[in-house]
């Protein structure tokens, strides 16, 4: 049985994995159409992404890989507050703040791409997570 908090709280996971796909969606797309166009040959796919892979259809894999190493740590958290009892509103309002601010850095990474605005989200985004895996610890630790 599912608690509103609960259900918040997965809310924003199943938000975080479909921003994810998404993500993954850009780059079937531009390789895609560099294909198509003719800008990259597909065996410049064969072992990853040669050199010859333009920044515009590579951008999108790198941040698709950027959404798959730290965010397993808030899944993993996610489920942990869940199986522990340890999810609140606060907690649920952490899980929120992350995956907004991973969907500012996506955007930014994936349009303009300035370093210094991209790095301000990434970082607060990881500040948040060690928030939510403080207020873990707190809880799952010191009950």
């Amino acid at each position: 049985m599912s608690t509103p908090t609960t259900a918040a709280l997965f809310a924003s996971v199943f938000a975080l994995v479909a921003w994810t796909f998404c993500v993954l969606l850009l780059i079937a797309f531009r390789r895609l159409q560099a294909g198509f166009d003719g800008t990259v040959s597909p065996r410049e796919y064969a072992l990853g992404e040669s050199g010859r892979v333009t920044a515009a259809v590579s951008l999108p894999n790198r941040n698709y890989m950027n959404l798959l190493e730290l965010p397993v740590l808030f899944y993993v958290g996610m489920l942990m507050a869940h199986a522990t009892g340890a999810a609140t509103p606060l907690l649920v309002h952490l899980a929120w703040a992350y995956v907004a601010l991973r969907i500012v850095h996506s955007l930014i990474h994936l349009s303009y791409n300035h370093v210094l605005h991209r790095f301000v989200a990434f970082a607060t985004s990881n500040g948040v997570l060690l928030g939510i895996w403080a207020l873990l610890a707190q809880a799952v630790l010191l009950a």
